[in-house]
């Protein structure tokens, strides 16, 4: 157990039967009114985002995780991980992987997390780079500052991306927060 205070990002703990990764903390002080605890956590099962205050004097369940590397291999009703040093492998269902699924390539290198000895989460790479495989063509003429468009990455998520991005393009995505952050390759460049 850890005090509120003593809370970090990248610190998993146990609240409200769940495990949640801690993204941000601020610790406040205001005026005349008690310190509290201002987190926000991100659910490693189902992907979430949340944001909880705890008071200062909060003691919080903090997780103990193994970290093995491993190598995303390929995806049927499961999905299948190589630990990269034993080479044992690993399937893990839907449920599992949360909302990890929308960014796992083949060949993605990810962290498992495991406590006690069963995988709970997958870690994603804070960034990834993921093909465009169905999107609109833009229209030139159609905003006068720069608009937005859904996009269908090769994985299946969908993101907002600007206009000029056609199909075939990669792209540079936030995993944490699924934002596109830029153009990585033109398509047949």
């Amino acid at each position: 157990m850890i005090a509120a205070t003593q809370m970090r990002p990248g610190n998993v703990i146990k609240h409200d039967g769940e495990l949640y990764s801690v993204f941000s903390v601020i610790h406040r002080t205001p005026g005349n009114l008690r310190a509290f605890v201002q987190a926000k956590l991100r659910n490693l099962r189902t992907g979430s985002m949340i944001e909880h205050r705890f008071r200062s004097e909060d003691r919080i369940d903090q997780a103990i995780l193994d970290e093995t590397e491993m190598q995303f291999l390929y995806r049927d009703d499961r999905y299948h991980f190589m630990d990269t040093e034993s080479y044992e492998q690993l399937s893990l269902s839907p449920d599992e992987i949360g909302a990890a699924r929308d960014y796992l390539k083949e060949n993605t290198e990810v962290d498992v997390l495991y406590i006690e000895g069963a995988p709970v989460a997958v870690e994603l790479p804070n960034f990834v780079e993921l093909a465009i495989a169905r999107t609109d063509p833009g229209v030139r003429g159609d905003t006068a500052q720069g608009g937005t468009k859904p996009a269908t990455l090769e994985t299946g998520a969908v993101l907002q991306v600007p206009l000029f991005l056609s199909e075939g393009d990669t792209v540079k995505v936030d995993t944490r927060t699924g934002e596109y952050l830029g153009r990585v390759a033109a398509a047949g460049a």
